[in-house]
């Protein structure tokens, strides 16, 4: 590819999106964060009323979603919807409608035209596989399902809301399954890909192994 692309796929709550807009920033990079769009599309499904089963209407939604990524928030029809989207029932929606092969085809172009100069780093679950096959570096970021459930539950605490940590956690396995098992763009590792596993690292370490991984291929010229 022309333009430089980065592109971290891993599991819910393994911290590739903390991960991925650290390293756009340190490098002066674009950076999409895939997941929000799926989780725009579940968000604005259900304030119109439109089940997450109903394929061909989620589809439409998908092709004209006014989604926007601005000033690192997250907008859809002109409304911050960052932390609306994050709620543990429209992650689960997301993965639902996710998994429609209508819906991820209609969104496809869309994440493409997001790859513009200097370069892109994305998070996602089919960034390296699907989207951006040809992509410059590709890390599948990964934690423990425990350590991922205490981080979310953290996280929760952090915020003032009430969390349960086993339910989190259940929750968390039922995703790894819904994502790895869905018959489109199913969430695996590429073999071109760099296992990162995060359970004992820092933010800062995986940051910096990332960026290590990108120097490398640029003094390779790959």
């Amino acid at each position: 590819m022309s333009v430089p692309v980065i592109t971290i796929d891993g599991p819910s709550a393994s911290g590739k999106g903390t991960v991925a807009a650290i390293v756009a920033q340190r490098l002066g990079f674009h950076y999409l964060d895939s997941g929000s769009l799926y989780r725009l599309l579940a968000l604005h499904a259900r304030q119109l009323d439109v089940a997450w089963e109903a394929e061909d209407r989620l589809a439409e939604l998908a092709a004209s979603l006014p989604a926007a990524f601005e000033q690192g928030q997250v907008w859809l029809d002109g409304n911050d919807a960052s932390e609306a989207i994050r709620a543990e029932e429209i992650g689960i929606g997301a993965s639902k409608v996710a998994a429609l092969p209508a819906v991820r085809a209609a969104l496809l172009q869309r994440q493409r035209d997001f790859a513009v100069a200097p370069g892109l780093v994305t998070d996602g679950r089919d960034m390296g596989s699907v989207v951006f096959p040809q992509a410059r570096v590709k890390i599948f970021l990964t934690a423990s399902a425990e350590e991922r459930a205490f981080r979310r539950y953290k996280q929760l605490i952090g915020k003032g809301e009430s969390a349960n940590l086993p339910q989190i956690k259940q929750d968390i396995i039922d995703r790894d399954t819904r994502d790895a098992a869905r018959a489109v763009a199913p969430l695996r590792q590429e073999p071109d890909a760099f296992l990162l596993d995060t359970t004992e690292l820092t933010i800062d370490q995986a940051v910096d192994t990332v960026l290590r991984c990108f120097g490398q291929s640029q003094a390779s010229g790959v």
